[in-house]
């Protein structure tokens, strides 16, 4: 019989890492639950457990330490969130690389890829980038991008660049980040119908950590922000809110393309047929939720950024976007995305190359997920 993981047993080796006791809720239980009876009933081979038990492990751990240190200084929960800038839209839309760009304002504040993995001490704003864990992951990155420069070609990320929400909400198991690693249809399902307020209630807490001793007006993206826009505002009201647009085909494939580098870490095979199912429906929800959420609030709560404006002239479509934010475009920002975009060419690590077919779709087989989205939306098709 197959080996299981089993809830208890890693909450406890997270209590044990961490010489802590108390986790600040127990909302991410039925998260939790529901992924593991995902994985446990895909029977995995042990080797191929390793990855979801050091996750979950981890994810357990920084939650435990989050609640430690926000109980060592509770006035930092009462340290507002003001006007918070969320980026969404459908998977590989552009959202990665308007979020690098918002980040290379100094005005503005981002969570950084190490400081989500390792938050507790929360830096300084003299130390975001000098950290020695910034630092140590910097060289590691370094040391995986020599071996393997092609990982480089499908998520341009770096432990000093910011990264995404999921990887915070994953400390609540309500998100996409754990559905990726497999065939697991219940999780998503569950994920998908279930009241996420905990997870932005949690999210809050953990901006409110990061920002103990380096606030700033902050910069958040995740394209399943897209999902619960409603739950969002309940928790952010004056959260200002962009989507990102970009031909809904190549996105899809793009989607389809970078799952399949997941399955080959966590289950050491492509299961092309669930991508070809799971994908294209996640891309459409995206769009759909997000032109429902904008049916109730109304159209100008949202703001549109395009992917082929970005890439065309990223310079021109930015002071667009500050002119919509209500934020000045000043010469330190520009000077920063300039410099962003010249240590960052397009393909700087080889084309992401991926065509439909590999999955078995097709434009065609997808035109009545994304008929209503296009018929709304002037989205630049690429070929």
């Amino acid at each position: 019989m197959a080996r299981q993981l089993v809830a208890d047993e890693l909450i406890e080796e997270a209590r044990q890492a961490t010489r802590l006791e108390r986790f600040d809720s127990e909302s991410f239980r039925e998260g939790l639950d529901v992924l593991l009876a995902d994985i446990n009933h895909d029977a995995r081979a042990e080797a191929l457990l390793k990855r979801p038990h050091d996750g979950i492990v981890q994810a357990l751990a920084i939650r435990l330490r989050t609640t430690a240190f926000l109980e060592s200084r509770p006035t930092l929960l009462e340290r507002p969130i003001r006007r918070p800038v969320f980026v969404f839209g459908i998977p590989r839309t552009g959202t990665t690389l308007l979020s690098n760009l918002l980040a290379a304002d100094p005005a503005r504040r981002s969570p950084l890829t190490w400081e989500i993995d390792d938050p507790v001490p929360p830096a300084t704003a003299a130390t975001l980038y000098s950290d020695p864990r910034a630092l140590a992951r910097l060289e590691e990155e370094r040391r995986l991008l020599a071996a393997r420069p092609e990982i480089g070609k499908y998520y341009r990320n770096s432990a000093i660049y910011p990264n995404e929400c999921v990887f915070i909400q994953a400390q609540d198991f309500k998100t996409l980040r754990w559905e990726s690693m497999g065939r697991l249809p219940g999780y998503r399902d569950w994920l998908f119908q279930t009241d996420v307020t905990s997870a932005y209630l949690y999210h809050k807490r953990f901006l409110q950590l990061l920002q103990a001793d380096a606030p700033g007006v902050w910069n958040l993206k995740m394209p399943s922000h897209s999902l619960f826009i409603p739950t969002l505002l309940k928790v952010y009201p004056d959260a200002r809110l962009i989507w990102t647009h970009r031909d809904p085909y190549t996105a899809t494939g793009s989607f389809c393309s970078l799952i399949s580098v997941a399955h080959r870490g966590y289950i050491g095979r492509v299961d092309v047929e669930w991508i070809a199912e799971n994908c294209p429906w996640q891309a459409a929800q995206h769009a759909n939720r997000v032109m429902a959420a904008r049916d109730a609030l109304g159209e100008d709560r949202v703001i549109d950024v395009h992917y082929a404006d970005l890439l065309r002239e990223p310079i021109a479509a930015m002071r667009r976007l500050y002119s919509a934010l209500g934020d000045e475009f000043t010469e330190a920002a520009e000077r920063g995305m300039r410099r962003w975009l010249a240590d960052n060419p397009q393909n700087k690590f080889g084309r992401h190359e991926y065509k439909l077919a590999q999955f078995g779709l097709s434009p065609q087989s997808l035109a009545p997920l994304f008929e209503r989205y296009l018929a709304r939306y002037e989205v630049e098709r690429e070929g």
